[in-house]
């Protein structure tokens, strides 16, 4: 965002496209990631004067985690449509996203995953045409912006699915018990929460999240689904950018 006088930084992980791929198994640790946020930051020499994170899906859950242990170092946070429990997430998906979907589309895909067969070609495309194009990106797939389409080649399966879990209707993996609705109000930064009428999290529990931070805000996307950065762009990006100016005005 040159044009607004902003300075950001998009870091590959461990174990992600240009980064080192070091041995698997210690990558998939909530308080390792934390820590690889706190070498980026030292390296690039930002402080409590002019550091943000804005964690986006899983970025959201690390952005609460790093703030949990960091919040000294940080100017404020930006959490994008991630809920701040994953077992309410999974509850989500099961009342409300699940029940709206073509019945008969939902029950080969639970076949497929019954069958643990995430890889069939037909598989991938009923979540691609009933799912990711309703919750996850609302725009035709060969619409998708280019960021999207590099963001899904690159995946690494050996660090995703051990954290997520295999299933793109809910969460499996080492994330299911995660909950930090109870912290929320120790995080006294300011703090954007962003919420996507269409997301796959819960809008309104992501509203209630920005009333539990001290300094919270709720930013809500009308025509957004998860990806709202790109399928209510104006929107999105106008409120990061004056949470941004207005904060960084303290």
């Amino acid at each position: 965002m040159p044009q607004e006088g902003i300075e950001y930084y998009y870091y590959d992980q461990l174990g992600s496209y240009y980064s080192d791929q070091p041995n698997i198994p210690s990558l998939l640790d909530t308080d390792r990631f934390v820590e690889e946020v706190e070498q980026v930051r030292i390296a690039l020499g930002l402080g409590a004067d002019n550091f943000y994170i804005l964690g986006h899906s899983w970025g959201g859950i690390l952005g609460i985690e790093y703030a949990l242990k960091y919040q000294h170092n940080l100017k404020g946070l930006i959490i994008s449509n991630m809920m701040a429990s994953i077992p309410a997430y999974n509850e989500y998906a099961t009342n409300v996203i699940m029940p709206n979907l073509n019945q008969e589309a939902l029950a080969k895909i639970k076949a497929y995953e019954a069958a643990e067969d995430y890889t069939n070609e037909e598989y991938q495309a009923l979540l691609l045409n009933h799912h990711y194009v309703k919750h996850v990106l609302r725009m035709p797939p060969e619409k998708w912006p280019d960021p999207v389409n590099r963001s899904f080649k690159h995946l690494n399966p050996e660090v995703y699915i051990p954290m997520q879990g295999p299933s793109e209707l809910g969460a499996s993996g080492l994330l299911v018990e995660w909950d930090r609705t109870a912290d929320l109000k120790d995080i006294k930064v300011p703090t954007l929460v962003i919420g996507a009428e269409y997301d796959t999290m819960d809008p309104k529990h992501m509203e209630w999240m920005s009333n539990e931070f001290p300094k919270g805000q709720y930013l809500y996307s009308p025509n957004g689904s998860h990806w709202a950065i790109f399928d209510d762009q104006k929107i999105y990006m106008q409120g990061v950018i004056s949470f941004l100016k207005e904060t960084g005005a303290d």
